[in-house]
C-alpha cells in the first residue's frame, strides 16, 4: 500500500510510503527527485494518495497514534454497491427498450414522444432517467418501472451463478492465451534450413 497520506494534528500534510514491511519514509524527497508516489508509474507525475493516515493526539508532546483509513477505488472488501448500480441501470436500458417495443406496436404517438424523450434523455443513468421521465410523463415512468422489476425477477430465476463464474473463467483463458499467442516469436522457415553438402 504506496502514498499514506499523514495529517498531524497541527494541520501539516506529510505524504508517507508505507511498506509491507511497515518502515516508513517521505515521499517529499521523492517528489522532488520526480518519482511517483506508486510503484511502477515512475513515468508520471504523483497523484493523490490512496489512503489516509490521521495522527491522533491534541499536542506534539503527547503520544500520537495512526489511524489508516483506505479510499482506493475497487476495493471490495465491504460491498459491491457499484455492482449494484450497473445491474440496476442495465435493467433500466432493458426496461426502456422493452416498453418502446411495446408501445411501437400498441400506441405510435406515445412511442413517438417516448422515442424523443430517450433519444435526449439517455436511460444510462436509470435513477435520473426515471426521475425525468416521471416529471414528464408519471405514467410511462411507472411503467418502465414496473418492467425492469419483471425483468429482474425473471433474470434471477434464470441466471446460474456457477455458470457465470466458468464464463468469466474461461474467457479470462482464452485472453491470456490470445495474449501470449500475440507476443510469441514464431521462427521462420528460412532461418532454421541447414545447407547440405
Amino acid at each position: 500500500m504506496a502514498g499514506v497520506q499523514v495529517m498531524p494534528a497541527v494541520g501539516a500534510v506529510a505524504t508517507v510510503d508505507v511498506r509491507a514491511e511497515g518502515s516508513c519514509r517521505a515521499a517529499g524527497q521523492r517528489r522532488r527527485s520526480g518519482v511517483s508516489l506508486f510503484a511502477g508509474d515512475w513515468r508520471r507525475r504523483p497523484r493523490r494518495a490512496a489512503c489516509t493516515a490521521r495522527v491522533r493526539g491534541r499536542s506534539r508532546r503527547q503520544q500520537q497514534g495512526l489511524a489508516v483509513v483506505c479510499n482506493l477505488a475497487g476495493n471490495y472488501e465491504e460491498g459491491f454497491e457499484d455492482v449494484h448500480v450497473q445491474l440496476m441501470n442495465f435493467f433500466t436500458y432493458k426496461a426502456v427498450k422493452t416498453v418502446l417495443t411495446q408501445l411501437y406496436e400498441m400506441n405510435p404517438p406515445s412511442y413517438r414522444w417516448f422515442y424523443n424523450f430517450v433519444a435526449v434523455n439517455k436511460p444510462t443513468d436509470g435513477k435520473l432517467f426515471l426521475r425525468a421521465l416521471g416529471k414528464e410523463r408519471q405514467e410511462l415512468a411507472e411503467r418502465v418501472m414496473i418492467t425492469r422489476l419483471h425483468l429482474y425477477s425473471k433474470w434471477i430465476k434464470k441466471c446460474d451463478h456457477a455458470m457465470m463464474y466458468e464464463r468469466i473463467s474461461d474467457e479470462n483463458l482464452a485472453l491470456m492465451r490470445e495474449r501470449l499467442m500475440e507476443t510469441v516469436i514464431w521462427p521462420t522457415d528460412d532461418t532454421n534450413t541447414e545447407k547440405i553438402g
